[in-house]
Order: structure tokens, then C-alpha cells, then sequence
């Protein structure tokens, strides 16, 4: 994959991770800088998402951005927000970050064909 495609994506992915955040803290949008975070987050994560899909492949970047995105979310909720995890949790996780890594793998091959 292009390096700079990737780089567009983990800044989506890093932007994205920000206005998830936000949104938590936002409390229903009743908080204006909370607010207006994850209208910059999302909006830029979207932005960034686009630049990546002209080296990347739409299904390869989302799975990706949405499976990082994913289990990034939900580690960061059990430390900064105290969020519980149980067994389960940290088995889907696991699943997803295998997915991404197979979609990495195997998306590079069957494009090289």
C-alpha cells in the first residue's frame, strides 16, 4: 500500500478516536467545546478518509479505519472512562485487529494478481 495513503487513513482512524471521545464527553450535545470537537473530529477524520481512498481500496481503508477504530475505542473507554470489558469484550477485539491484519495480508495479494 502507498505510505501516504496510510498515513491519510491512521490520521482518519487518530481524528476519528478524537471525536469519539468528544462525543462521550459532550453529554448529549450539551457542552459547546465538547461539541464543537467532534464536529472538528469527525469532519476531518472524513477528510482525511477521502484522501486515503485514492491509494487505497474503499472496503480495505474501512475495514481497517473502522476495526482500529473499533478496538482502539474500546480500550481507550476502560482507561479513561472506566468503562467495563469482560472476557468477551477483549475476544472481539482480539478478532477484529486479526480481521484487519488477514484484510492487510490478503488484500495485497489478491490485488498483485
Amino acid at each position: 500500500m502507498d505510505p501516504r495513503g496510510m498515513l491519510f487513513l491512521f490520521g482518519a482512524i487518530v481524528c476519528e478516536l478524537i471525536g469519539t471521545n468528544a462525543l462521550k464527553a459532550a453529554d448529549g450535545f450539551t457542552r459547546l467545546l465538547p461539541t464543537l470537537v467532534v464536529i472538528a473530529g469527525y469532519g476531518a477524520s472524513f477528510y482525511l478518509m477521502s484522501l486515503s481512498l485514492r491509494t487505497i481500496p474503499l472496503g480495505v481503508a474501512y475495514a481497517i479505519w473502522s476495526g482500529l477504530g473499533t478496538a482502539a475505542i474500546a480500550i481507550i473507554g476502560v482507561l479513561a472512562w472506566r468503562e467495563k470489558l469482560n472476557i468477551a469484550g477483549v475476544i472481539g477485539i482480539i478478532l477484529i485487529i486479526v480481521g484487519v491484519v488477514l484484510l492487510n495480508i490478503f488484500g495485497e495479494a489478491g490485488r498483485e494478481a
